[in-house]
């Protein structure tokens, strides 16, 4: 069953989430603060509204992928946003990666005007997003995530509804959380091979297939080596998600040292001017100590 979707927020993985959906067939009506990163979609056929409350008065579907938990209560919850314009018994679909607590208060403003809403965010990076292979992390009714499913799976393969409002984005904090320590625990290893003597590309080829890999070590570790710092995910969104993480596990009274020294040095990180780049840009951190 095709679908009229609005989807706001074009970016490095939005546009390639927003390809699948109209390559399937759905109607898509898109909105980004840069018009010239939507244009591959308009190629396609996208229609260009030039707010994120226009584009959701089009639609039965909204899906948003943004950068910060501001943009996303700006664009749902401010005026003329996603819930004023929004057609009565529309799906709202949060995706970018945003609080808890923010995403409880959106559902809870959408169920007040007949509208279902659901927080789920995803992993996988620009190569997950480009594959179709994301990691969906989601939170809200049953109901609406029956009937977000199917777009779901254009866009993602291991799909999962975690709990009420706001478990996609706890979901995804506890993946924040594994993803920020474990980029220290990779390039650690790395930097220690190199200085050792050893050839860190050769340590990575030994490493990566056993019991220390992850999909971080096995895609980023070789573009850091490399000197591609290019965002597959931008420093600056590492950082901010951290930050979430921290203030939610603040709230629930739970004390996490490994991800407080994660944020440390990818504020440092940020400090020398690169928080535009990839998060593999920790790595030249270490090469610059």
């Amino acid at each position: 069953m095709a679908h009229t979707i609005a989807f706001v927020g074009t970016g490095v993985m939005g546009r390639s989430m927003a390809s699948h959906l109209i390559k399937a067939g759905n109607t898509l009506h898109v909105y980004n603060r840069t018009q010239e990163k939507a244009k591959d979609l308009l190629d396609l056929g996208a229609i260009w509204h030039d707010s994120a409350g226009s584009a959701a008065a089009a639609a039965d579907v909204v899906i948003t992928m943004l950068g910060f938990p501001k943009d996303v209560e700006e664009t749902y919850l401010g005026k003329g946003g996603i819930v004023d314009r929004v057609k009565v018994g529309a799906l709202l679909i949060d995706m970018t990666t945003s609080s808890p607590i923010l995403a409880r208060r959106i559902s809870e403003a959408a169920s007040k005007k007949g509208i279902s809403a659901l927080d789920a965010p995803v992993s996988g990076g620009d190569i997950g997003a480009k594959e179709a292979r994301l990691v969906i992390m989601v939170g809200g009714e049953q109901v609406a995530y029956d009937r977000a499913k199917p777009l779901f799976e254009l866009m993602g393969k291991n799909i999962a509804l975690l709990g009420a409002s706001g478990a996609g984005q706890h979901c995804k904090m506890a993946n924040q959380i594994s993803v920020a320590v474990g980029m220290v625990a990779w390039i650690e290893a790395l930097i220690y091979a190199k200085k050792a003597g050893l050839d860190p590309t050769q340590v990575h080829a030994s490493i990566s297939g056993g019991a220390a890999g992850s999909w971080a070590m096995t895609t980023l570790a070789p573009r850091a080596l490399a000197g591609n710092f290019a965002p597959g995910f931008y420093v600056k969104h590492i950082i901010k998600d951290m930050g979430i993480a921290l203030d939610s596990a603040k709230e629930m009274k739970l004390e996490l040292p490994g991800l407080s020294l994660a944020k440390k040095l990818y504020d440092d990180v940020a400090a020398h001017g690169w928080s535009e780049c990839g998060t593999q840009a920790l790595y030249q951190l270490y090469t610059s100590l």
